[in-house]
């Protein structure tokens, strides 16, 4: 007799799903996408149940139990995670967890449903008393349902009143689960009633009908710094709702977050449409309610980073990438997949339309569209018709800098501050310096984890690696001619801060990086204060640089532009390009024109030209011929393996195994290693690489396919991870 069959994902690194029969007593409750306990080996855990069958259940366990009422995973998510861990490579199981909110993966769930008290009104004859008891009575009756939390932010003293109406049987209360709104405390922006300009027009024209139609269809929005990206996202997203239909828009980073919401909810939280927020500066709980809500169709616009990809929307109109080309796309650890990459797959199996967005694109966007793959829309000037900023490239050579700013932006600086005008400054370095050195002997300091100097930080003086967050204090003398002059070598942020607050004594100057930003809040803070006018400078990393639309700017200084320029990297030209014009558009955004200052020793190289020039096009046409004549992307198509373990010479052995296996059986791609990593050596693990590299992507996956069968014979010691289209090669 058949019997029904659950096949579940379990969060382990193994590539498959496992049977179970599912009992009885759950057949009615049991459906696809719900979290169940399973036993698993000698313990019991959680899985995923991705698909329910008929079949013979002879020796297959039952499932424990069901401990929720929710579907956790939609039809289409499951789909995407299928997918997702056949292309990256990665285990189904570890896939499903990292698609999830905090909590929910775990065999412990620790995030908890809230409730609160429901009221609503009778029909009972019986006369309230007391005027706070009519007032609320009456308050109820005009807007029920209502919370408790509601009649509280409305009355004074309301627990003991609601009792007492209770109590005559003129209200009635149940609870009712409480849902954690991240905006509960915030008043609801005000709209900008913009006009768009005829680009504008034109691109929403493009779009629309493919939203109206339900086609995929993918499109990049190429637009300068200041062009009015959003005000198009906001047309397109008003399009999507009108077919009621729901909107996934995606940003890279954390602190884009705050100014694109409240433009979302000034427009779109009035006529009624409900946005919920996904990133990880959410607590657990907000996450874990937002998601719920999200799978009861409760809302209609998502906003999120690049996790917010495997949100459970069923109804798909419309998918936007903000600031496509942000490397923080890609996920570094674990399941390497690439959101953006991901957002263009959802599309098609949804079928709707995703609209990329950039002033800089990434080079694999803007050579699809150059290929025809996708359609590009330009929007190429201000949308106020100002004049984008006038940039100036400083030639560092042959001068003796006594701090980190050169007379020219000093100069500039002062010229801003008397014209109560902002000031950006960028250097893409945290701490104070990137490491410190013995002048008697040259010993520097290293992390005993990781082969990289460790960071200064002189806010607490503390040595810290930046990659596995080992810290130490400065040792007061040198570990091996025990010299006691320790000092300091190059600037970071903290640095560049502290020779501001020295020349511009009377400025208000604050830092933002990861150390500035760790707390709750801290991103929304800052920004609050750039455009309320309460900060004159702000220094920061490359966070400063993204999409931030801020007024008051007329000056961006960029420091340290041959550290980014001169990264072993084939994609450091396309970072340099991006970073530099992305910093450079905030300047002049809301009158026009501007200043930009970028220091560099290296004056003449292209993607300091072109970014100077904003001339997308131009970087594109120098760039494109040395990613042809390499197979780099766009291109070719790359996968790294990764090898890492504590012992050196049994990673080494393993690489070199696995890559001559390689070898015999590879058509058509390179196998280029293995070799140690660019960091040899990380969070004390001994790492090596093979670089895979094919012009056609059907014969490196055909090999990746192969390699499958071969990992088995990895020994446990050692790790092999596969990046499928890495980003981040160290």
């Amino acid at each position: 007799m058949a019997e029904l069959i659950a096949d579940i994902a379990v969060n382990i690194p193994l590539k498959q799903l496992f049977s179970y029969r599912v009992p009885e007593s759950l057949v009615a409750a049991v459906k696809v996408g719900m979290r169940t306990d399973i036993p698993f080996g000698r313990r019991t855990t959680i899985g995923f149940i991705l698909a329910l069958r008929e079949g013979q259940a002879e020796g297959l366990k039952d499932i424990n139990g069901l401990p929720d009422k929710d579907i956790l995973l939609s039809a289409g998510l499951i789909k995407l995670l299928r997918w997702a861990a056949d292309y990256y490579c990665h285990p189904i199981g570890q896939v499903v967890r990292s698609a999830l909110p905090a909590g929910l993966g775990s065999d412990k769930n620790t995030t908890k449903i809230l409730t609160e008290q429901v009221y609503t009104s009778t029909d009972c004859s019986a006369e309230p008393k007391g005027q706070k008891q009519k007032e609320i009575l009456a308050y109820v009756c005009a807007n029920e349902p209502v919370t408790h939390s509601q009649i509280a932010k409305e009355f004074s003293a309301s627990q003991t009143v609601l009792k007492r109406l209770v109590e005559l049987g003129c209200l009635t209360s149940q609870q009712q689960e409480k849902i954690r709104d991240p905006f509960l405390l915030e008043t609801l922006p005000e709209d900008k009633n913009l006009t768009l300009t005829e680009a504008q027009e034109l691109a929403i024209g493009s779009v629309k009908p493919t939203i109206v139609n339900g086609e995929f269809a993918g499109f990049l929005l190429h637009g300068v710094t200041g062009s009015g990206k959003t005000e198009v996202y906001l047309h397109l997203v008003a399009a999507s709702l009108a077919a009621n239909k729901q909107v996934l828009v995606l940003v890279p980073e954390i602190s884009l977050t705050p100014q694109l919401v409240a433009r979302f909810r000034a427009r779109f939280e009035a006529s009624g449409s409900r946005i919920a927020v996904l990133h990880s500066g959410l607590s657990a709980g907000e996450r874990y309610d937002a998601w719920r809500e999200i799978i009861r169709d409760q809302v209609q616009i998502v906003i999120g980073a690049r996790s917010a990809v495997f949100a459970p929307i069923q109804n798909l109109g419309l998918i936007i990438v903000d600031e496509e080309h942000e490397s923080s796309y890609k996920q570094g650890e674990g399941f390497r997949y690439n959101g953006r990459d991901l957002a263009l797959m959802l599309g098609q199996q949804h079928g709707c339309p995703v609209l990329l967005g950039s002033a800089t694109p990434s080079f694999a966007s803007y050579y699809r569209s150059e290929q025809g793959m996708i359609s590009r829309l330009s929007l190429d000037r201000r949308v106020h018709d100002g004049d984008l900023p006038s940039v100036e490239v400083v030639d560092l050579r042959g001068q003796v800098l006594e701090g980190e700013i050169t007379n020219e932006l000093q100069e500039a600086i002062e010229l801003a501050l008397e014209k109560d005008e902002q000031v950006l400054l960028l250097l893409n370095r945290r701490g104070f310096s990137p490491f410190v050195l013995c002048a008697d002997c040259g010993e520097s300091f290293h992390c005993p984890n990781c082969e990289i100097t460790l960071t200064y930080h002189q806010y607490n003086n503390q040595l810290r690696c930046h990659y596995c967050d080992y810290a130490n204090s400065v040792p007061e003398q040198c570990g091996k001619c025990n010299g006691a002059n320790i000092e300091p070598q190059g600037a970071g942020t903290e640095k560049l801060e502290q020779e501001l607050n020295e020349l511009f004594p009377a400025a208000t100057i604050v830092r933002m990086d990861r150390d500035t930003t760790t707390r709750k809040g801290s991103h929304k803070k800052i920004i609050t204060a750039m455009m309320e006018r309460k900060i004159d400078i702000l220094v920061g990393t490359q966070m400063i640089a993204k999409g931030h639309d801020f007024p008051g700017v007329s000056l961006v200084g960029v420091l340290g532009a041959d550290t980014v320029l001169n990264f072993p990297d084939f994609r450091s030209g396309e970072r340099s390009f991006s970073l530099f014009t992305q910093v450079a558009g905030r300047a002049g955004r809301d009158s026009g024109g501007g200043r930009v200052y970028i220091q560099s020793y290296n004056p003449e190289h292209y993607a300091l030209t072109c970014a100077a020039q904003q001339d997308y096009h131009d970087f594109y046409q120098q760039e494109l011929p040395f990613r042809q004549e390499l197979g780099y992307p766009p291109c070719g198509f790359l996968a790294n393996l990764v090898f890492a373990g504590n012992n050196s010479s049994q990673v080494a052995a393993v690489a070199n195994e696995l890559c001559s296996y390689l070898f015999t059986v590879a058509d058509g791609v390179d196998v280029l290693g293995p070799s140690p990593c660019p960091l040899a050596k990380l969070r004390g693990k001994t790492r090596y690489q093979v670089l895979l590299k094919s012009t056609a992507r059907g014969k490196l996956r055909n090999l990746l396919t192969m390699l499958e069968s071969e990992t088995k014979n990895v020994p446990k010691q050692v790790t092999l991870t596969i990046d499928v289209d890495p980003i981040d090669m160290l």
